[in-house]
């Protein structure tokens, strides 16, 4: 082989290995990875990339359109709008705005009136849970489907993350569906 083929072949290889691997962990983890995307694309096309399934189980338009209007909302402990919210505050809004269920203000609240799941059994609307810092049950995000769940980060603000990702997953405690009441 030539040099420059060789050269070319090496490089392709590279970019292909590259592409494969980042695809398989590709996570949309704030807004601008989110603006980022092809967006003349259908509300449905986008999320079904990001959960990454297929188009046809993005069925729940509204929360969708949600997370949306909400991606990238800054964190901001007590919060309770766009300019600052915190996990407790958006996950009790998704709860009473998407689901028409009234939720405790505070994660730990919550975390005692669900009914508790395996995380094989989570479905879209449900509570995921984690205790950071050693204390039970301080942070809260509404499962999406595929592992996938939206919450508020401390530093990016309305992120989807995996709850399979091994710094989340070690912080996982509980997870399951509002009580109706």
């Amino acid at each position: 082989m030539k040099p420059v083929k060789i050269k070319y072949f090496f490089y392709t290889l590279i970019l292909l290995l590259a592409s494969s691997s980042c695809k398989s962990r590709k996570i949309i983890t704030d807004a601008r990875s989110l603006k980022d995307m092809e967006l003349s694309g259908s509300l449905s096309q986008r999320y079904a990339s990001i959960l990454g399934v297929d188009e046809s189980e993005i069925s729940n338009q509204k929360l969708y359109r949600f997370i949306d209007n909400w991606m990238g909302a800054p964190h901001k402990l007590g919060g309770m709008d766009k300019d600052g919210i915190d996990c407790s505050g958006f996950t009790t809004i998704i709860a009473r705005e998407i689901y028409n269920k009234n939720l405790a203000r505070t994660a730990r609240e919550m975390a005692d009136k669900v009914k508790r799941k395996y995380e094989e059994q989570l479905v879209e609307g449900d509570l995921v849970f984690f205790d950071f810092n050693g204390q039970k049950f301080n942070h809260v995000g509404v499962y999406l489907g595929n592992n996938k769940f939206v919450h508020v980060s401390t530093s990016k603000g309305v992120i989807i993350s995996d709850l399979k990702d091994p710094w989340y997953y070690k912080y996982f405690s509980r997870c399951g569906t509002i009580k109706d009441e």
